[in-house]
């Protein structure tokens, strides 16, 4: 691991646990057992340090969702795959996601612009795409953002779910989320 990337992922760690406000980089030379000036080296200030720890967070990620956009399917089915995927890289990472979720409470409108401009842009167009595909009577951005905010709310309380009444193991399974999911954007809840 280079100096620089031993820098990121500390970065990643302490921004999901104390937040941009709260970390300071002195806090971080000392986690790396490097000096200021050495992460001044590798990153000219603390947004563009901010930056690369939560992209480079994000870069395994975005192989997952390349797969999704490059398979050849149906355009429901590719709404599943995506549905699958974002399951899929909520669970795995808790840190990031607590990064994000930190980054969204704090609600910073500079920050905001880096996460959405800088870190999220590429996937977000895609899913645009795909929306429009779906339902081209509809307002894409809202149903993108209506597929991450459904997604979202099954992974996030996910521990508290299998406490309710009528909790099955297979709510779990990111497949039957993911059909669950999709199912209701397609068809609603009332059947004609």
């Amino acid at each position: 691991m280079t100096s620089k990337e031993k820098i990121l992922s500390a970065a990643i760690m302490l921004f999901a646990e104390k937040g941009y406000s709260g970390l300071s980089m002195r806090q971080l030379a000392a986690s790396v057992d490097m000096s200021v000036a050495a992460i001044y080296h590798h990153f000219p200030d603390k947004n563009a340090l901010y930056l690369a720890a939560t992209r480079y967070a994000f870069s395994g990620k975005e192989a997952v969702f390349a797969q999704v956009w490059e398979a050849e399917c149906p355009t429901v089915e590719k709404l599943k795959k995506f549905i699958r995927a974002l399951i899929t890289v909520m669970s795995q990472d808790n840190t990031f996601c607590r990064l994000v979720q930190r980054e969204i409470m704090e609600a910073d409108p500079e920050r905001m612009q880096l996460l959405a401009q800088g870190v999220f842009k590429n996937q977000f167009d895609l899913l645009l795409q795909l929306a429009a595909e779906l339902a081209p009577e509809r307002d894409p951005y809202l149903v993108a953002t209506s597929i991450i905010g459904l997604v979202k709310i099954y992974v996030d309380h996910q521990p508290l779910n299998k406490h309710f009444p009528g909790w099955r193991p297979e709510y779990a399974e990111p497949e039957a989320i993911a059909d669950h999911v999709a199912d209701l954007l397609l068809n609603g809840l009332i059947t004609k």
